[in-house]
């Protein structure tokens, strides 16, 4: 099986890592030719770096891991050499400008795929996986989205829903929810607090999902409740970080996912008439 990857940052490349182990040939697109390196793995022999979009045509599937500022984008591109692929999109987070979440946008980008697209979620560094480090996601989508998934994420378990939805609103609020907690490591008056406010802010993400049709078992499942201990209570995790440097009256460092995640969830919850008083105060604290 040929699998093409878009997106060449850490988890693309960690993905491609996971692949190439099932011994599918991995065609890993780039957009500037480069692709993330760790330290004590080798990039295998059976994945092709690439900065043609026109590759993609010729493979069986699409992973889709391109940033989320770039998502619309870089879809729209690869778009034009769409040929019926299952498309399961790895991207967690939301687009800064609309709010909009990814497989929103590639309905609007690729309309052809809109029966065909899954998303896997789950809590994953990238470097971690690259090396085989035992690791589980949920995987949503119909049946050849599962069927796909389970050839090709070698040795990785898989929780399989068909919540699409679901798993995507715990890939934004795990981001969003870290980003507070990272803030709270510096700011609380002791741990007590910081348990209540992760709590508070997952209830009011569940709350948010539940009103756009997601099934309340999916936030317990790997993509949520997983996703949400491993990325808001890790300092390796970018988000976290990020709230701490807020704290401290520091920039952050690179992108951070979890402020656009706290705007989209905030403007959901008001599109669906849902209360969320934490969110909304944590995104007015968080964003000036």
């Amino acid at each position: 099986m040929k699998v093409g990857i878009i997106g060449a940052g850490a988890w693309g490349t960690g993905l491609a890592h996971v692949i190439a182990r099932g011994k599918s040939s991995v065609i890993l697109w780039s957009f500037d030719g480069e692709y993330a390196h760790f330290d004590g793995t080798k990039l295998p022999n059976n994945v092709k770096i690439t900065q043609d979009l026109t590759e993609l045509k010729s493979c069986d599937a699409w992973i889709a891991v391109t940033p989320a500022a770039f998502f619309r984008e870089t879809m729209a591109r690869a778009g034009c050499h769409y040929d019926k692929q299952p498309i399961i999109v790895c991207t967690k987070g939301a687009e800064p400008k609309t709010g909009k979440f990814m497989t929103e946008v590639l309905n609007e980008t690729i309309k052809p795929a809109k029966k065909n697209i899954g998303v896997l979620s789950g809590p994953q560094f990238a470097a971690e996986v690259a090396r085989g480090v035992p690791t589980g996601s949920t995987l949503a989508g119909g049946k050849e989205i599962q069927s796909i998934g389970l050839k090709i994420f070698h040795k990785m378990y898989i929780s399989p829903t068909r919540d699409v939805i679901g798993t995507e609103i715990c890939g934004v609020g795990k981001n969003a929810v870290a980003v507070i907690n990272g803030y709270y490591s510096v700011k609380r008056k002791g741990e007590n607090e910081s348990a209540f406010y992760m709590t508070t802010a997952w209830k009011e993400v569940i709350k948010i999902g539940l009103k756009m049709g997601a099934k309340l078992e999916t936030f317990s499942d790997l993509c949520g409740i997983g996703d949400l201990i491993l990325t808001a209570t890790s300092t390796t995790s970018r988000n976290f970080s990020a709230g701490v440097a807020i704290a401290k009256g520091e920039k952050p460092v690179g992108t951070v996912e979890g402020l656009s995640a706290l705007s989209a969830l905030v403007k959901k919850a008001g599109k669906a008439r849902v209360n969320v008083p934490f969110l909304s105060n944590m995104y007015e604290k968080l964003s000036k």
